[in-house]
């Protein structure tokens, strides 16, 4: 009799499955999932606010591009059949990159410092409008001292053996890039001095990392400058490293702020 309770109980015990907590390894799947979908969410509405804006910026690039024509001189040497139609619609994609800055801003900073705290997300908000009012003064200086240089150097180098006739697609291109990046590059410090606020950089330790400084704005400097010369990349050079001077003082400001706010 107890032979038949013993086996009994070992059958038993065999057909109870045994249900283990999910480990880090589930947890790490779900984490990285959600971070995922979450990027995909953020994405989606910086392309659709691109979108919108490029649709705003469609009537507005004929205007546009008639004020860029001034420097050339003359209507845009057109040599692809798509070349008017590529040419147009960059322009109004910089035009809409312009309008949507801030909610790409906006997008990029909520998934990249995720739960922020009321304070903080008061601080990002407030902060936005300044986004568009520095990348627009980053565009007019782009166009205003970096581009007439730029081009009375790229039209006379080596004019004996090179006659310049740009392209509608060379030219605006280069111009394009030139504005766009530079008016990203301005927002540098506005970033950094927000950064700051948030308690994330400190004044310390851009000063202690120059060198990478100055390394990271000759790379930036290449990026933003489709040609190969050393005058473009020291004209480029020389705003980005002064942009990172003034981003050192704000993000000091901004240190003293964060000390001096009660805990």
């Amino acid at each position: 009799m107890t032979k038949i309770k013993e086996s009994t109980t070992a059958s038993i015990k065999t057909t109870i499955p045994v249900i283990e907590p999910p480990g880090e390894e589930h947890e790490l799947k779900m984490s990285l999932l959600d971070h995922l979908d979450e990027l995909r969410i953020r994405l989606f509405r910086a392309a659709l606010s691109l979108i919108i804006g490029v649709a705003i910026g469609i009537p507005m690039a004929g205007p546009l591009l008639k004020y860029l024509q001034e420097p050339y001189g003359d209507r845009f040497q057109a040599l692809d059949p798509t070349n008017p139609v590529v040419s147009y619609f960059r322009v109004a994609l910089l035009i809409g990159a312009i309008i949507t800055i801030p909610l790409t801003t906006y997008q990029v900073l909520m998934f990249v410092l995720p739960g922020l705290l009321p304070r903080e997300k008061r601080v990002l908000f407030m902060s936005l409008p300044a986004v568009t009012g520095l990348f627009l003064i980053g565009a007019l200086f782009s166009w205003l001292v970096l581009i007439p240089p730029s081009l009375n150097f790229l039209a006379n180098f080596q004019s004996d053996l090179f006659v310049a006739q740009w392209t509608a697609d060379g030219y605006l291109g280069f111009i394009t890039a030139l504005i766009f990046w530079m008016g990203v590059a301005f927002e540098t410090p506005l970033i950094f001095f927000v950064l700051s606020l948030l308690g994330l950089v400190r004044a310390k330790s851009l000063v202690k990392n120059w060198r990478i400084a100055i390394v990271g704005t000759a790379v930036a400097a290449a990026f933003i400058t489709p040609t190969v010369d050393p005058v473009n990349l020291f004209l480029v050079m020389g705003p980005l490293l002064t942009l990172y001077v003034i981003s050192i003082f704000l993000v000091g400001l901004g240190n003293r702020i964060n000390r001096t706010e009660p805990v």
